[in-house]
């Protein structure tokens, strides 16, 4: 039977940030994930200067053979009224990646064990350890497995029950000359456009030589039918191919502070989305899993190898101190008419002081919010 300090299930940004740092401190992590990488992966994929920062990321190696690719601009408002560009001219307010490539970045310099294509099964507690799949025995297991993690369901959660979900639908492929050609997009410029009713917004971003196209709403309802609306408004405009080369596909996250999953077990941590740290107003999740990585792995470090759930809560007052307390039902301008908030919600994007500083650098960037970076060993 193998065996390890620390089994993580999910590669994904979540899992492989906690990785590299406990295996920096000389623990013998072992990462199960139940696909191969490099993986498919639907995400509009960017990441700011802050993740740049927490990841230690020497962005001229990624660049090798990699998309990366600067924004210095955004063109923002509601989706079919008035929009409004924010520039950022002297220094690139974020990067455009390909989660196909960045993930595997991640996954590969972690330079963790893996067993790749392997899913979880079964999970037992026998004293102080678990036994995973009848294979694998550690006395600590880090649930990272995104929206679905297997490790968050043996804690108790029920899909879809009690969850306040965001569903999206996007698509991401190479152009052609030929599709290029049709377009008036501009490389370093993200397209924002919240949709009408304020339930979600759709994005056209183009990194190098790809284009990523979706949109995502609170529920899932009618979601194909916005969808495709939105993208036949964006060719109208001549933002994206007549022609796309594909399907959108599907994923779904939840938004913190509405999320209830619980965070910490005995010998056992959930980080990343499978714990629900998606920002509320842009629904962005990378920076928000890295840090929870981070945090997950100093928690560790700090236990020293008590994993009881009284020694692992701090991960959970850290998590709660860098995002806010989680709330339920928590009250909403509901006493405004709904055609009254939306009026004054498209007035206020028009505006280049609130798509500054309120849509872009508050809601995407958190720039106002330092960035957690990993010690130095």
């Amino acid at each position: 039977m193998d065996a390890c300090d620390v089994l993580i299930v999910g590669g994904g940004p979540a899992g492989s940030t906690c990785a590299w740092q406990l295996n920096k401190a000389g623990l013998d992590v072992l990462v199960l994930d139940k696909q191969s990488f490099p993986r498919e992966k639907i995400c509009a994929g960017w990441i700011t200067p802050a993740v740049v920062d927490s990841l230690a990321l020497d962005l001229a190696d990624y660049a090798c053979g990699r998309v990366l690719q600067p924004i210095h601009g955004f063109r923002t408002g509601i989706w079919g009224a008035g929009e409004v560009e924010t520039h950022y001219p002297q220094k690139a307010a974020s990067y455009g990646i390909r989660r196909f490539e960045f993930d595997h970045y991640l996954l590969e310099r972690s330079q963790a064990r893996l067993r790749l294509g392997e899913p979880l099964q079964s999970m037992v507690r026998d004293a102080d350890r678990w036994i995973v799949n009848d294979a694998i025995r550690t006395p600590l297991v880090i649930g990272a497995g995104g929206h679905f993690c297997p490790v968050s369901r043996l804690l108790g959660t029920q899909l879809g029950q009690g969850e306040t979900i965001v569903s999206a639908q996007e698509i991401e492929f190479a152009l052609t000359e030929e599709q290029r050609s049709q377009c008036n997009f501009e490389n370093d410029v993200v397209q924002l456009y919240f949709c009408p009713d304020l339930k979600g917004y759709g994005w056209c971003f183009p990194k190098g030589n790809y284009l990523n196209v979706g949109l995502g709403r609170e529920d899932n309802h009618r979601l194909s039918e916005h969808v495709e609306r939105f993208a036949d408004w964006l060719k109208d405009r001549g933002a994206i191919p007549r022609n796309l080369p594909g399907k959108m596909k599907g994923h779904a996250y939840l938004l913190y502070p509405s999320s209830q999953r619980r965070l910490v077990a005995d010998g056992v941590l959930i980080i990343g989305d499978a714990a629900g740290l998606a920002y509320p107003e842009s629904g962005e999740g990378i920076r928000p899993a890295i840090e929870s990585g981070l945090m997950a792995a100093a928690t560790v470090l700090e236990a020293s190898e008590d994993y009881r759930e009284a020694r692992l809560v701090t991960y959970a007052q850290r998590i709660a101190q860098r995002f806010g307390v989680r709330k339920t039902n928590a009250p909403g301008p509901s006493w405004l008419p709904e055609k009254l908030r939306q009026t004054i919600a498209a007035r206020l994007m028009a505006t280049q002081w609130f798509a500054r500083n309120i849509v872009i650098e508050r809601w995407f960037l958190h720039s106002g919010q330092a960035a957690i970076t990993a010690p130095a060993q």
